[in-house]
């Protein structure tokens, strides 16, 4: 059914605002052009009023979910290409269709380390694509591969490297267009805005270096498989760093001396931060000079490669190195913070540093209820809520074996995904919306706030508030209707119904 002069009116509904508040307000949209419309300013410009009015009956209008780090989802995997990039692209279609169930209307494909000469074609084939029967596909999101090989999860440890020439080694890894300045990368007309993430840790010797240039051209830089020290994490947000990817996995815990990456949600705004860390701490083994196949390892890094346990992506079983040498290096030199003393409350010290966005997969496996709820108190401003999913996301999937890849199987158990024959858990099948519901029951937040930590958070990390995750006048028209317990009811794509409920 459609509006004969393309308006749309949904009345006596909720909708999800930017603050996390709930409004009982109605929503215009113009399903020809696909995007949300000032009422007022449409009424007494155009002197027109909706043809189609759809009562919600007291439900949320939301905008679109929006999930930065998936892996696959609904058989397809996003890090496998097997030459036929037919085959790929119609993968892409097939997750891109069937997600708008789960309530995402827009997500970032995630491939994680790979074989070097596989990145060019990969990412090629990742670039923006808007689907008018499914979500958009924003951009993609490179984990790895250089990042810590103790903290490697499921990443091959063959393929893992290290860039010593800075940028130029990423460009040389990711293929030089890919990197293209953020203005060249965009589609043009009426297409996605180009999206590009890129998870490494920054005590790799080369990364540091390298963020700056990342933010400049427009590309997210996250933190994560990593051991960075709070010097080395803080250093890397002032430089330009904007995201942690999954929070609590893959790096160091929380320790009162040193809180390492964990420790930034806390970041205190009123201790000038120290200098710059040095970028190759000579007793760190966490700053590989060369791939990791031919750098100098440590004796516990010696026993990780002997290990045949396959790990998650997010889970990490592996020991964490000592932090003590790196920090107690970084004291040497003389990289103590200086406390900001000021009379006025509220004042800030450091008024460039920002506390930077944070993953979290909140499916009461990856992380404790408990320590999702510290992380959101800490700073609920910066959680985005992801899935980290892998391809045997399906809602309709029924618990048992199924393939993965390399020969290895998973054992499904509900939202726990196991490796075949062990008890390692081997990453996410939770679905977008459940873990909206979880994080406002771990947490205690409004179902307002939760949505948020899909929608507004991630496209403001993004920098594409003005057209994903919100609905303000002019957005895209990306909708998804919920009940007041947060199931998802429909799920509109540019001012069209792509899914509903039977």
């Amino acid at each position: 059914m459609t509006s004969p002069n393309g308006l749309i009116c949904f009345t006596n509904c909720l909708l999800p605002m930017q603050d996390g508040s709930l409004v009982e307000k109605d929503l215009w949209i113009d399903e020809r052009r696909g995007v949300v419309l000032d009422s007022q300013q449409t009424f007494f410009s155009r002197k027109q009023r909706p043809d189609r009015v759809i009562n919600m009956g007291g439900n949320i209008v939301s905008p679109g979910f929006i999930d930065i780090q998936i892996n696959g989802a609904y058989g397809f995997d996003f890090s496998v290409y097997e030459g036929d990039s037919d085959a790929y692209r119609q993968g892409l279609q097939t997750v891109a269709e069937k997600i708008v169930e789960t309530g995402v209307t827009s997500l970032v494909p995630t491939i994680i380390t790979q074989e070097k000469s596989l990145y060019p074609t990969l990412l090629s084939l990742l670039r923006p694509c808007s689907n008018p029967k499914g979500a958009t596909l924003l951009g993609w999101h490179a984990e790895g591969p250089f990042i810590q090989p103790a903290k490697r999860g499921a990443h091959a440890p063959l393929h893992i490297r290290s860039p010593p020439k800075g940028f130029a080694s990423f460009e040389e890894t990711y293929g030089a267009q890919n990197l293209a300045i953020k203005e060249e990368w965009l589609m043009d007309g009426d297409a996605p805005l180009g999206v590009r993430i890129i998870t490494a840790a920054p005590e790799i010797t080369g990364v540091l270096e390298a963020v700056p240039e990342f933010d400049q051209r427009g590309i997210v830089f996250s933190i994560g498989h990593s051991i960075a020290t709070s010097d080395f994490a803080t250093e890397a947000v002032r430089r330009g760093a904007r995201l942690i990817t999954h929070l609590f996995n893959a790096m160091p815990q929380l320790h009162h001396r040193d809180p390492s990456i964990i420790g930034l949600l806390g970041a205190s705004p009123h201790l000038s931060p120290p200098s710059s860390p040095t970028n190759s701490p000579p007793t760190s083994p966490a700053s590989p000079a060369s791939p990791v196949s031919s750098a100098r390892i440590s004796s516990s890094q010696v026993s990780l490669r002997m290990t045949t346990k396959a790990q998650s992506e997010a889970f990490d079983d592996h020991e964490t190195p000592p932090q003590t040498p790196m920090l107690a290096a970084s004291r040497v030199a003389g990289k103590v913070p200086r406390l900001g003393l000021h009379l006025e409350k509220g004042q800030v010290a450091d008024l460039e540093f920002e506390r930077p966005f944070y993953e979290l997969i909140v499916d009461g496996i990856h992380s404790h209820p408990n320590s999702v709820r510290i992380a959101y108190n800490a700073y609920p401003e910066g959680c985005i809520l992801i899935t980290d999913a892998m391809k045997i996301l399906d809602p309709h999937l029924k618990d048992g074996v199924h393939e993965w890849r390399d020969g290895k199987r998973f054992v499904k158990e509900g939202v726990k995904l196991y490796l075949e024959g062990t008890d390692t858990l081997a990453g996410s099948v939770v679905t977008l919306d459940t873990c909206v519901r979880n994080h406002s029951r771990f947490t205690g937040c409004s179902l307002g706030e939760a949505i948020k930590c899909v929608t507004f958070n991630p496209a403001r990390c993004l920098g594409i508030e003005t057209r994903k995750g919100t609905l303000c006048p002019g957005a895209d028209a990306d909708l998804v209707i919920l009940d007041r317990s947060g199931n998802v009811l429909s799920t509109w794509v540019r001012g069209k119904e792509v899914w509903k409920k039977e």
